[in-house]
Formats: structure tokens, sequence, C-alpha cells
């Protein structure tokens, strides 16, 4: 069966329908990503591996996704550490960075050092509807993602990789392949040029929405709020 995906024009639809007809605000759908963007950090990488967690955030809907995912984590007894270098202003993402340091979650601007001290970590610089140049301080971050040997997860999009395209041919992220990558809501094109393991995040779509953008979507089990998909097909994987 071919590899189902969201188109970078239906995927930026498919986000206005669901906080329209489907009413979902921007706190909900950031708060349900990141939930699930933690449950594959937990099922890829048990507390038996390793507590620290490095969770690098950018400044737009993928960062809150990674502040969200940090909370969560916290709470699942994992020792997150957020780097954070360009906070947004928006409120909503404020309130997110607050909630973390009620936590005593630490934030650092040393990346370096922190993915020195850290056994996992989750990239949620960039997501699908990135473009355009890495500006900094993100060029050298990615590019240490793409040497370390530390399992990394990436959070919809592998970050500086083209949503339909896939990894660049130059620049920091030419070469970077995550360990995993959480899809959101349905896999994008990228995820045709990803090999390693794959989940989807999305158990918040109505029937009728799914229907109309002509979503796939796979039967989540239990209290799942994640499905690992098979890399190669982007079907359910049997266990």
């Amino acid at each position: 069966m071919a590899f189902k995906t969201l188109s970078a024009k239906s995927a930026a639809a498919l986000d206005k329908e669901l906080m329209s007809t489907g009413a979902f605000s921007i706190d909900q759908l950031m708060e349900l990503a990141g939930l699930s963007v933690s449950q594959a950090v937990y099922r890829l990488h048990p507390l038996s591996k390793g507590k620290k967690i490095l969770v690098a955030c950018g400044p737009g809907n993928n960062g809150g996704d990674g502040l969200v995912a940090a909370r969560h984590l916290w709470h699942y007894n994992y020792q997150p550490t957020v780097y954070y270098p360009k906070q947004s202003k928006n409120e909503l993402y404020q309130r997110l960075a607050t909630q973390l340091k009620n936590l005593g979650v630490p934030f650092t601007e040393d990346f370096d050092g922190a993915l020195k001290d850290t056994s996992h970590v989750v990239d949620a610089i960039f997501g699908f509807s990135f473009s355009g140049e890495v500006r900094e301080p993100f060029p050298a971050v990615i590019k240490a993602l793409k040497e370390t040997t530390i399992p990394v997860t990436s959070v919809d999009a592998p970050s500086s990789w083209d949503i339909e395209n896939g990894p660049p041919s130059e620049g920091p992220g030419k070469d970077f392949y995550p360990t995993a990558l959480v899809s959101l809501t349905a896999p994008k094109p990228l995820a045709k040029f990803f090999h390693g393991r794959h989940f989807l995040g999305g158990r918040f779509v109505s029937p009728d929405i799914a229907q109309k953008y002509d979503l796939e979507l796979p039967e989540y089990e239990g209290i799942d709020q994640i499905v690992e998909l098979d890399p190669k097909t982007g079907q359910k994987l049997k266990l």
C-alpha cells in the first residue's frame, strides 16, 4: 500500500479547520501534540535508559510542542533541560515556559554542554512550515544533532527539512537523519525520506474532518496518544 501523506497546503488548511469547524484552540492542539511527543519519547527511551532529556525548542509552534512535551516528561519522572534561545513574546509560549520554571525545569543557553550531559534529545526547533535559511543560533545546533550519537526524536519534521522534498541538499541539515520522527495529525510528504522509527500523534481528529482531508488514520490502542507506523508504508506497525 502506498505511503499516504498530507501536503503542505492541506496541512495548513487542516490546522485552520481544526480550529474552526473542529472548535479546538491553539492551546489544546499544542497540548495534544506535546503529549503525543512525550509518549513517543517514553516508548523510545524508557526511564531505565536514562532520565536526562534535552528539549531543543524553536521560536514557533514546533517549539511550543516541545515545551509541552518537556512538562509531561517531567511528570513522568524524567529530568528535562530546555534549550530555548529565541523565546517568543507570545503569551501562550510565555505561559508554557513559566509552567516549566514553576516545576524547576532548567533552561540553558549552552546547547553543546547540555548535549554532553543528556541521554536523549527532542528536536522541536523547526516544523513542517519551515522554509528558507536556518538562522542563528540554530545552524550549529542542527549540525550538532546531525553529528551526535545520542538518540534524537524530531517533532513533525526533522529540523531544516522541506515538507515536500525532505532533507536539504546543503547547509547544516544536510545528512541529518534523527532516530525517530513523531508526525502530528498526519504524516507529511517528507516522511517518505525518513527511515527511522516513525510515530503518529493525532488522536483528536473527527471522522468528518478525516474524510474531508482523505486521511487514513490508524486505530489507537487503549489510552495511547500515539501509534507506531511502518517507515516504508506509513501503515500501522504490527507488533
